[in-house]
């Protein structure tokens, strides 16, 4: 009985490891499902989109598969130009709007600049060969009325016109305002200036904020008297609203 019971007990077996088996090989020839737009990104396919980023001249900071502050605004700053969402969320969708897309253009490129677009609220910086080199994600006036103790009543208005940046300073500064982070003056005391704040839309007094992780470097990438296009000003109407919204 023993030998018999022994000689069922490996036959069994046998059979359970050859259905395993085959059962193995059934998958491995079936087609896979191709990724749906709701699963998530491998770690490959982040850094994979990281790598456009940059590619398409946008600032994303290392390529390592780490999505990161830096990474999150480069996809905010490519969402803005494209007429996305703003939301700095690597989904499969877009991902495929990075594989898709193409590398900007400036609005001139005959020479090294600045550009601060304020509709799509976002900041180019153009090479000496004409090509947009980094861009940003920035938060510029709230074009709304405002009241500050040492400033009094104002509209939180950045002008828009051809500038070029006239002064400079290191590290944190505190203005009437605020506290900036390596400004770099335009005109008065409109800067453009790092800022721990920067939403995916207007919400200054007026100056130009630009995420931490670039201030560190811009500063240092854009010399004194660098020519500065600021363009995209809400409309005249708008603007007078929000004067007219001050009070006497």
């Amino acid at each position: 009985m023993r030998a018999g019971s022994t000689t069922v007990r490996r036959s069994a077996l046998l059979a359970t490891v050859l259905a395993l088996v085959a059962g193995a090989a059934l998958a491995a020839s079936l087609p896979r499902k191709a990724p749906t737009s709701s699963t998530a990104l491998s770690a490959s396919e982040r850094k994979a989109a990281e790598r456009r980023l940059t590619e398409l001249g946008y600032w994303a900071g290392p390529v390592d598969g780490t999505w990161d502050e830096a990474s999150r605004h480069a996809l905010v700053a490519f969402q803005k130009l494209e007429g996305r969402p703003a939301t700095g969320r690597l989904t499969r969708t877009e991902w495929q709007a990075l594989l898709a897309a193409e590398r900007p253009a400036p609005r001139e490129s005959r020479y090294a600049h600045l550009e601060v677009d304020l509709a799509r609220q976002v900041l180019l910086l153009v090479d000496d060969e004409g090509r947009v080199a980094n861009v940003l994600p920035i938060s510029s006036g709230s074009g709304k009325p405002f009241y500050e103790k040492r400033w009094g009543h104002g509209v939180a208005v950045t002008p828009c016109g051809r500038f070029t940046v006239y002064r400079k300073h290191t590290g944190w500064h505190e203005s009437l305002l605020g506290m900036m982070h390596n400004p770099m003056y335009l005109v008065g005391g409109i800067a453009i200036h790092g800022s721990q704040d920067v939403p995916p839309r207007p919400a200054s007094h007026g100056c130009i904020r630009i995420p931490m992780f670039a201030s560190q470097r811009l500063t240092r990438m854009v010399p004194l008297d660098t020519p500065v296009w600021v363009y995209g000003c809400p409309e005249v109407e708008e603007v007078i609203k929000a004067l007219a919204d001050i009070p006497q």
